[in-house]
């Protein structure tokens, strides 16, 4: 039995800050090395400009041979209508449509105003009532739902606002973004605890949580403590965000499972079968900033995951 489900993001929030370009077979090799890891769910990419972010041109080529892995959830970035039908035609199983909370970052981020992009979102949810056969699950990504770098705080009533909306025009999951890393334990607690009380368990909500300022984990146990128990994270803390410069990468996968499983929690993922697919992954992208704790201290001796 599962208790805490983690999904990889580091092929899409982690590529697309590195000046390589990972071809699109270790890109496969990576999904498929992980995969065999225990990890089940995978943003594969996104499906946004091939000249603004061209490590991530392959999108459809990647999603496409990922949805063929059976027991694997594969879900995509599209931040408008055009990316949420390249997404259904490479059959992704969840569509990831992200609305920036601060209205200065969503404008830098995809040229509209945080109500064009609502808009926006509602056109892509009629878009896949209307889909026949493979229905994709519609993902509603909240990014800086704690601060920007551009406008600082934000207001967890305009959090909650932003999130009853998209349910309401057919959210099926949140995702709940602190982006550049401006959340501490106690905003945490505090947004997911009331997002909980607005939604129940109707609908499902993770966290995306980065370890700019290093809180990362201690921004993922208080969203335990606040009911959150699906996250994402980046293998060797892979990511950023293009729009804000010092943002760095998520919370590396591998501290993530040690936490988890140190405190009980299954996650269902083998940590020292997946640090050798981090130790590859470091030689294939020899310049990229690994970071993780675990990669450097090891585990401690005497270790065992929850679920032996």
């Amino acid at each position: 039995m599962i208790n805490v489900m983690i999904r990889e993001v580091g092929l899409r929030d982690g590529l697309q800050m590195l000046p390589t370009v990972m071809t699109t077979a270790d890109k496969l090799d990576w999904i498929f090395s992980e995969f065999a890891c225990g990890v089940t769910e995978f943003e594969a990419s996104s499906f946004v400009s091939a000249k603004l972010v061209p490590q991530l041109s392959d999108a459809a080529e990647v999603c496409a041979h990922a949805v063929k892995m059976s027991g694997l959830t594969v879900s995509a970035l599209a931040p408008n209508l055009k990316g949420a039908e390249f997404g259904i035609a490479a059959g992704v199983d969840k569509i990831n449509f992200v609305i920036s909370v601060s209205e200065e970052h969503n404008q830098a981020n995809v040229r509209r105003s945080v109500e064009q992009s609502v808009l926006e979102f509602a056109r892509v949810a009629e878009l896949l009532k209307a889909t026949k056969g493979h229905r994709p699950r519609l993902v509603a990504g909240l990014a800086t739902s704690f601060g920007c770098t551009i406008s600082g705080r934000v207001l967890e009533s305009n959090v909650r606002k932003l999130a009853i909306s998209l349910v309401k025009l057919g959210a099926d999951e949140l995702i709940i973004a602190d982006t550049v890393g401006y959340a501490d334990p106690a905003s945490i607690r505090s947004v997911f605890t009331s997002l909980r009380a607005d939604f129940g368990e109707a609908i499902p909500i993770a966290a995306h949580l980065h370890d700019t300022r290093g809180l990362g984990l201690a921004n993922a146990l208080a969203a335990l403590e606040g009911g959150v128990r699906a996250f994402d994270s980046s293998l060797g803390g892979l990511g950023g965000c293009p729009n804000s410069p010092g943002a760095t990468g998520n919370v590396p996968t591998e501290d993530l499972v040690f936490m988890c499983e140190s405190m009980g929690l299954r996650t269902g993922i083998d940590l020292p079968r997946l640090l050798q697919v981090r130790s590859k992954l470091k030689h294939q992208l020899p310049d990229a900033p690994f970071a993780g704790s675990i990669a450097r201290a090891g585990l401690p001796k005497g270790w065992d995951r929850a679920s032996h």
